[in-house]
């Protein structure tokens, strides 16, 4: 590779790609050598507030130019950035804004008509190392700790660019890059910890075998507080040269106006995008005919879906891919001029320098350059999930074909996805058990047709409670997430269990 670290890749782009475009964000168009100048100023401006190597720096914000902006200009100052779901309520930010130990935060101002700041505070969380706030906005709240992006900014003018390139020198390929944080059975989200060279390698493999190329346009859809938004998003574009397009909410409409007018070529996501893109009303009535190249995954994938993608779409490249945050993201994918079988049915093969297999139980486990370091603070979740020998245990059931295609069959940890989200019914069940009249409570997965899997509560009520169905959902959107709000409840009298106490999931998923 011609890079050691993200903020070398961030210079490289800059000076290789130079004038060409490298981020479209609604009227704003800016080019990769301005990008430098951009993601150099803010990384000066985080030098200015003290930000040290290896200072975790958290983002809570939509798919914007400020996101890629801050983010790398946090890196290059030697940060480890820690995404923060969009999703989340203010108490799940807080909580991994608490154990992340983040000690300066990036926040969008209002967004879906939430706001964020007004939702942080609302928590109540004692954050000691969090010491500054920077809204993405024109206002801040008045007083010490809290700043505009604008003034944030300003601050760093102190700082020469010498200063920041010393410091970008000065982050090793094997320092951390990121905290993905991801929930496990326990319910308790748990930090993967990745760093530069993990990214950049793994991202590098990622472009080669997906055909990424110099000039492409790419609709960044998927959030980049997922590994697939920010890493086979940002960091690949970087590494390619190619157009970012974010785009901060998943709407449909907005997708196929995007692709007619940017003129969009690569547009990865789950298959529910694809999916209503597919079936949109108004399809015909736009210019979809840049698209040439589609990766997805995250769930099942009909053939249907990939022969009309190519059939009516004329996508060239349609490819599936399996990953998660333990492994940077990346296990297998397929490869350019697979069946459109073997790309419907399988997540393909591993990437290369990558060991998989299976074990006795049908686990995948895996073993390679990409494994994460561990946990962030978390030995003892470290030492379950990856053993002796290195080999990650991935919680994911599968079987593999003659060719060594992977195909994910079941789901350890009961982990099911909605829409492309992985949610975790530990914890939902213990977000759920918060309400007042739920004395025990459990989740399943249920098929949904636009969402492939939802959320169904079997809960049972504390005696005297009149709550309904109505209620509870109605609660949960407040509480959590919205694709962790269960979209069925069903109550009785009480749950399934084994001789041990473990709730028997699967009579709940056999009941009529």
């Amino acid at each position: 590779m011609e890079w050691g670290s993200i903020p070398e890749l961030v210079r490289w782009s800059a000076e290789r790609y130079g004038e060409r475009e490298a981020v479209v964000d609604g009227r704003t168009r800016i080019s990769y050598a301005e990008l430098g100048a951009r993601v150099e100023r803010a990384a000066a401006a985080c030098l200015a507030a003290g930000v040290r190597v290896g200072d975790r720096v958290a983002i809570w914000a939509p798919n914007t130019l400020d996101w890629i902006v801050s983010a790398l200009g946090a890196v290059t100052a030697g940060a480890v950035l820690v995404p923060l779901n969009t999703r989340f309520k203010g108490t799940e930010a807080a909580d991994v804004l608490a154990r992340s130990g983040a000690r300066l935060l990036f926040v969008t101002g209002t967004f879906l008509g939430t706001s964020y700041v007004a939702s942080l505070r609302r928590a109540g969380a004692a954050l000691p190392d969090l010491e500054r706030v920077v809204v993405f906005g024109d206002t801040a709240p008045d007083e010490p700790g809290y700043a505009t992006w604008k003034s944030f900014l300003a601050e760093g003018a102190v700082v020469g660019p010498e200063e920041v390139r010393s410091r970008a020198a000065a982050v090793e390929g094997s320092l951390p890059s990121d905290i993905i944080y991801t929930s496990g059975t326990t319910g308790r989200p748990k930090g993967a910890v990745i760093t530069h060279e993990q990214t950049l390698r793994c991202y590098a493999v990622w472009s080669e075998l997906a055909g990424l190329r110099e000039g492409d346009r790419y609709l960044i859809v998927n959030p980049f507080f997922h590994t697939f938004g920010y890493k086979a998003g940002i960091v690949a574009c970087l590494q390619r040269g190619a157009v970012m397009v974010p785009q901060p909410v998943f709407n449909v409409d907005t997708v196929l106006a995007n692709i007619a007018a940017e003129r969009i070529s690569v547009l990865p996501g789950p298959p529910t995008l694809h999916q209503s893109l597919l079936d949109h009303p108004s399809r015909s009535t736009y210019d979809l005919s840049s698209l040439r190249l589609v990766v997805t995954g995250a769930a099942v994938v009909p053939l249907q879906l990939v022969e009309r993608l190519r059939a009516e779409l004329g996508v060239g490249t349609v490819l599936t891919a399996y990953g998660l945050s333990e492994a940077s993201g990346i296990v297998t994918m397929c490869r350019r001029g697979d069946r459109p079988e073997v790309i419907a049915s399988t997540s393909g093969r591993p990437i290369p320098d990558t060991e998989l297999r299976l074990s006795p139980s049908g686990e995948v486990l895996v073993r390679g350059f990409h494994v994460m370091r561990g946990y962030y603070e978390d030995e003892e979740a470290t030492a379950a999930a990856i053993d002796e020998d290195g080999w990650l245990h991935t919680g994911d059931v599968g079987v593999l074909d003659d060719a060594g295609n992977l195909r994910i069959t079941d789901r350890v940890k009961d982990m099911f996805i909605v829409g492309g989200f992985n949610a975790y019914p530990a914890e939902i069940e213990q977000l759920l058990g918060l309400h007042p009249d739920i004395a025990d409570v459990a989740v399943i997965g249920i098929p949904d047709p636009r969402l492939g899997e939802v959320g169904k509560a079997f809960a049972v009520r504390r005696p005297g409670a009149r709550l309904t169905a109505d209620d509870l959902i109605a609660w949960s959107r407040r509480e959590m997430a919205n694709y962790k709000v269960p979209r069925e409840v069903e109550f009785v009298a009480e749950l399934p269990r084994n001789a041990s106490g473990k709730v028997l999931k699967g009579a709940l998923r056999a009941r009529p």
